[in-house]
């Protein structure tokens, strides 16, 4: 039997993902410059209120999923075994997370879309990623042992956080979109050969 606790946290993600997916489904079907908090909380059976416990805008309720998911990347990511090179435990990670979740449905492709072209959504989209990059860049000098100030961590980070993003963005663009793994290894493989 779960605790209190347990069960407290799984009802609070249950409503932050509604909370999402309410955003996302209202934003595809009517832009998001037209979509208010109060219309998501509508959407989502939830008061402005709970809105407002959960997120700051309706721009953080759109990114909520892609963040929850490269956050679990990276949880993915520290967990893997310390004999694998950076890149590799990097792509297992993300094949760990892709096999547990399986293809995105296509209409993710259309709330992507979306999400990039609204100006205060794409912002934070930046800002969150360069927190992640940090991080990720942290977990990466850690793992290889690196002198704090090594810039290889940093720039291994980069070059992956990079290749996905590139690789949703394209993913979005086709019409219609694609298996979504085999893009991003394709990209994956480019990031890793050389360039001269």
């Amino acid at each position: 039997m779960g605790t209190p606790g347990g069960l407290r946290e799984r009802k609070k993600e249950a409503t932050r993902q509604a909370l999402h997916e309410a955003a996302m489904r209202l934003a595809v079907e009517h832009g998001l410059d037209a979509v208010t908090v109060e219309s998501i909380a509508d959407a989502a059976g939830v008061s402005r209120r709970t809105f407002s416990n959960y997120f700051a805008g309706k721009e953080d309720a759109v990114l909520y999923g892609d963040e929850q998911r490269v956050e679990r990347m990276l949880e993915t990511f520290s967990d893997r075994p310390a004999d694998e090179t950076t890149w590799t435990a990097l792509r297992l990670a993300f094949h760990s997370l892709y096999d547990e979740a399986g293809e995105p449905d296509p209409q993710w492709a259309a709330q992507s879309r979306i999400a990039r072209q609204h100006p205060g959504v794409l912002g934070r989209q930046l800002a969150h990623y360069a927190t992640l990059e940090r991080r990720l860049a942290e977990e990466i000098r850690a793992r290889e042992g690196l002198p704090a100030g090594n810039r290889r961590a940093r720039v291994i980070a980069a070059a992956f956080l990079g290749s996905m993003r590139l690789a949703a963005h394209i993913w979005a663009e086709e019409q219609p979109p694609g298996p979504r793994r085999a893009l991003i290894d394709e990209i994956l493989d480019e990031m890793a050969r050389p360039f001269t």
